[in-house]
């Protein structure tokens, strides 16, 4: 199979229905794609430049830095290709998703860890019911008779 042209790898990175999020080595974001736009709310123009606190509750903001550092530091990440990231994340309204997301470090121009990649879903309807069928199977399940 011959290769695909440059423009329609851009064009499916730029119109997946998954967000697609680049950011540099001081955790600016780069890059932002439509699906980012849906599931965060913030249109390109608006997410690009801005630090990724953008979209990361206060909470865990040391966590994911002290982890971003260290994976540029070290020019890899620990998290591997079948590891699947969930977390909470921050929408422009204020608002809390659920997403998942894997990672991948990208070289810059001579070699180095030049940037961060993420794919992220919004699982915010799935993790909803998954809740539910929990409590509904603990309302269900009998309490053992006390005598």
């Amino acid at each position: 199979m011959e290769d695909l042209a440059t423009d329609v790898v851009l064009a499916m990175t730029a119109q997946a229905p998954d967000g697609i999020v680049i950011v540099d080595p001081e955790g600016l974001i780069r890059y932002w794609n439509r699906g980012a736009e849906r599931i965060f709310g913030y249109a390109a123009a608006e997410a690009i430049g801005r630090n990724l606190d953008v979209i990361i509750p206060e909470k865990h903001r040391q966590r994911h830095w002290d982890g971003f550092v260290a994976a540029m530091a070290a020019g890899a990440s620990k998290y591997g290709d079948n590891d699947l990231l969930a977390v909470p994340a921050l929408t422009a309204s204020g608002g809390i998703v659920s997403i998942e997301f894997s990672v991948v470090l990208l070289s810059g121009p001579d070699g180095t860890p030049g940037y961060i990649g993420a794919v992220i879903r919004d699982v915010t309807a799935r993790r909803a019911q998954e809740k539910e069928i929990r409590q509904r199977l603990l309302a269900a399940t009998p309490t053992p008779a006390t005598p």
